[in-house]
């Protein structure tokens, strides 16, 4: 087999890099390196041609090994798509039918021009309306209504710094919980596909990233409050004008800022098979390349999973640790599991499905097509003591890109 971007290569090199464990890059050696990465030849298919993406990454989500990347490390702008760690760090905590209040107060630190799904001020909503608010419509309103229900921004931000650090995301730092443009606040496409890995453990999750619209609560109060649609802006899950909704797809999320470009993590299922991809920001003015690159490289990882040879891994939580669990405790101050309140079964290392699953017509489905399987899971808990935390290599500073063509894009 070769290796795209071989001339990063020395034999030396290459018999280091095969074995990640013993690398001081989070998740292998090759996945620290710039440029594409990717086992190919003989029988496996090449790399899609024409990727504009700044940073790309395909993974096996069950297993997590990382069957392909590009600059995975790349710290860069990860706008919406931060949601998922907002989401992987507070839907614990919160039952579906708890009810929230609007107050103006809850709201002064949301960015101009930001998505939302249209929460009133002094008008309730339950927990299960502000999650279809932040999964669907990307609402920062509905964002920072759970901030305010979980003791304000500060408190939030602590929060999802530390569970970034529990999940070994040290390409990811968080200034606000929603992924409004911010100096410093950065992560990578290793770590958005880590995150989303960890969020996708929670039924909760699985099945709001899996939704394609739903009604929220508009003006009136009681019976006669009058209900409208918000559609899931995950293109790939609901489709777009010349774009295809994609089979199998179940999540997660997608961004845009003017800093960040497009961003999104997606997830899908094919013949027992689920593959994780992120892409981050495509040098097109098109503004569903983000979902087109992302598309084909889930067909590129679906086609060569059977006989790629990996490049890294995901790796596990730091509780997932032998020290970790020696200890009793868990990093990061995260509740035991089953302390979540009225959210399913929470994070379960068990045989947990993504329900509602997008079907052949994009529509969500009732039985779940995507599995992490018992085995599966069992199989990373088991190989967690190979792994040891490490910090990324530093890479080279990032090229300018060209404008962003103008169109008044809000911010998801």
């Amino acid at each position: 087999m070769s290796i795209v971007a071989s001339a990063f290569l020395t034999p030396a090199l290459v018999a280091h890099a095969e074995d990640p464990r013993t690398s001081p890059v989070i998740g292998g050696e090759l996945l620290g390196r710039p440029g594409t990465q990717a086992r190919t030849g003989g029988d496996v298919p090449p790399v899609p041609e024409d990727l504009t993406a700044e940073s790309w990454l395909v993974a096996d989500a069950e297993t997590g090994e990382v069957l392909g990347a590009h600059d995975a490390h790349e710290r860069l702008p990860p706008a919406s798509t931060l949601k998922m760690l907002f989401a992987d760090t507070l839907l614990p905590k919160f039952g579906r039918e708890e009810v929230y209040r609007a107050e103006p107060e809850h709201f002064t630190d949301l960015g101009p021009g930001s998505s939302a799904v249209g929460i009133a001020d002094h008008h309730t909503y339950t927990v299960e309306d502000l999650w279809h608010g932040v999964f669907l419509a990307s609402g920062n309103d509905a964002v920072y209504a759970l901030t305010a229900m979980n003791g304000g921004k500060e408190a939030t931000v602590a929060e999802m710094n530390a569970r970034a650090e529990e999940l070994q995301a040290a390409d990811t730092h968080v200034v606000n919980p929603d992924g409004y443009d911010a100096r410093g606040q950065l992560s990578s496409a290793y770590d958005l596909t880590l995150i989303a890995r960890s969020g996708l453990q929670n039924a909760d999750f699985r099945a709001y990233a899996a939704t394609g619209s739903a009604e929220f609560p508009g003006e009136g109060e009681g019976e006669d409050r009058e209900t409208y649609e918000v559609q899931n802006t995950n293109r790939l899950l609901v489709g777009a004008p010349g774009l295809d909704r994609y089979q199998g797809i179940a999540g997660v999320k997608n961004g845009y800022t003017s800093a960040a470009g497009y961003t999104f993590t997606g997830v899908a299922e094919r013949d027992g098979r689920v593959l994780l991809v992120t892409v981050m920001d495509p040098d097109s003015g098109d503004s569903l390349a983000v979902y087109r690159e992302s598309a084909a490289l889930l067909d590129w990882g679906f086609a060569a999973a059977d006989t790629i040879e990996p490049v890294g891994e995901l790796v596990p939580p730091l509780s997932a640790l032998p020290a970790a669990a020696d200890g009793g405790g868990r990093a990061g101050g995260e509740e035991p599991e089953g302390s979540a309140a009225g959210t399913g079964d929470g994070k379960n290392a068990g045989d947990v499905a993504l329900q509602g699953a997008a079907g052949g017509d994009g529509a969500a489905a009732g039985p779940a097509v995507v599995a992490f399987t018992a085995a599966g899971i069992a199989v990373l808990a088991a190989a967690a003591w190979l792994f040891h935390r490490r910090h990324p290599l530093p890479l080279p500073a990032r090229a300018p890109r060209p404008s962003r063509p103008p169109g008044g894009v809000p911010p998801e």
